[in-house]
């Protein structure tokens, strides 16, 4: 890791995994650096990135007045797939937060990523900046072969992919709002507002059980937008797929004649594993349409949910 490590503080770009996607990190301290990050991706200047560090022992250097029920939530959570939101320290510049005064933090769980982060520390290194490892508005990317098929064209050749074998969690990072007096959920994942409840002790504000935001809130995050996580074949929710058409439903979905299963999961957590891997399968095979019967319930159903929203509509429009 050491040599990687050596990589970032160089200026240079590392793509590398985490329990949720793979991550395209930058020394978030090195402005030129994360430029290239938002060349690569081809992603808006004004889309902030999450903060990747070691352990919550670096968030005071990224964060002002960090409220105690984030602290909690840091206990509880880090490492593992939850984002907080909080109030920039000067160390955080506009080129990673989009010019907001808030910076989104987290710790992630995989031993690559953290073994990374580790040696970024020893070396002199505060935190590494990392949006998904694809371009924008495209499938998120679980395996660093995924990494390598699309955005190979893109790096430079000091750049590195680490290989961390597929993400067990698979979609990306609860992102929680730590600004306000109680938290506030601005994209669900793994980390659950039930989850969050109990941590705090606090209710929470965010995402209704069918996926939609309840609370508009200004602060732009990674994965908001309308149109997101799309392969290129157009996705139809829940609707009875016809023969040749791609279909991703709970094993306990039949699929009639002449469908092309591309997953059948047999629990939630399965399915979020597996959800990107098969969109792209999509591609891959030429599918023109994929149909997905979604999951239903709370837990990580609502993650699902909101990315299949996003990705049906961002594939509408392709």
């Amino acid at each position: 890791m050491a040599d990687a490590a050596a990589n970032l503080l160089a200026g240079g770009l590392v793509a590398f995994p985490t329990e949720t996607v793979y991550g395209l990190g930058a020394d978030a301290c090195n402005a030129d650096a994360v430029a290239r990050i938002y060349s690569v991706k081809g992603r808006p200047a004004d889309h902030p990135l999450i903060v990747h560090i070691a352990s919550m022992d670096g968030l005071g250097d990224w964060a002002d007045d960090v409220p105690g029920y984030a602290i909690s939530l840091a206990r509880d959570f880090w490492p593992g797939p939850m984002t907080l939101v909080v109030k920039r320290s000067g160390l955080a510049g506009d080129f990673v937060t989009g010019g907001q005064d808030t910076v989104g933090v987290r710790v992630p769980n995989h031993p690559v990523a953290l073994g990374l982060l580790e040696a970024f520390v020893r070396a002199g290194g505060k935190g590494v900046a990392a949006p998904s490892a694809n371009r924008f508005g495209n499938v998120s990317p679980t395996t660093a072969q995924a990494v390598a098929d699309e955005l190979g064209d893109y790096l430079a050749d000091g750049d590195q992919i680490l290989d961390g074998g597929p993400c067990d969690v698979g979609v990306e990072s609860t992102i929680i709002d730590c600004t306000g007096d109680v938290p506030k959920i601005l994209r669900p994942g793994a980390i659950t507002a039930q989850m969050i409840s109990h941590s705090t002790g606090l209710e929470v504000v965010g995402h209704a059980s069918d996926g939609t935001a309840v609370d508009s809130n200004a602060i732009r995050v990674s994965g908001s937008l309308e149109a997101h996580y799309a392969p290129a074949a157009t996705v139809v929710l829940d609707q009875s797929p016809v023969a040749g058409q791609g279909f991703i439903a709970m094993a306990d979905v039949v699929a009639g004649e002449g469908v092309v299963r591309l997953a059948a999961p047999k629990t939630h957590e399965e399915f979020a594993r597996v959800l990107y891997s098969a969109l792209r399968a999509a591609d891959e095979q030429g599918l023109e349409t994929v149909v997905v019967t979604q999951p239903v319930g709370d837990g990580i159903a609502v993650a699902i949910r909101d990315r299949l929203k996003r990705a049906a509509f961002g594939s509408a429009k392709n």
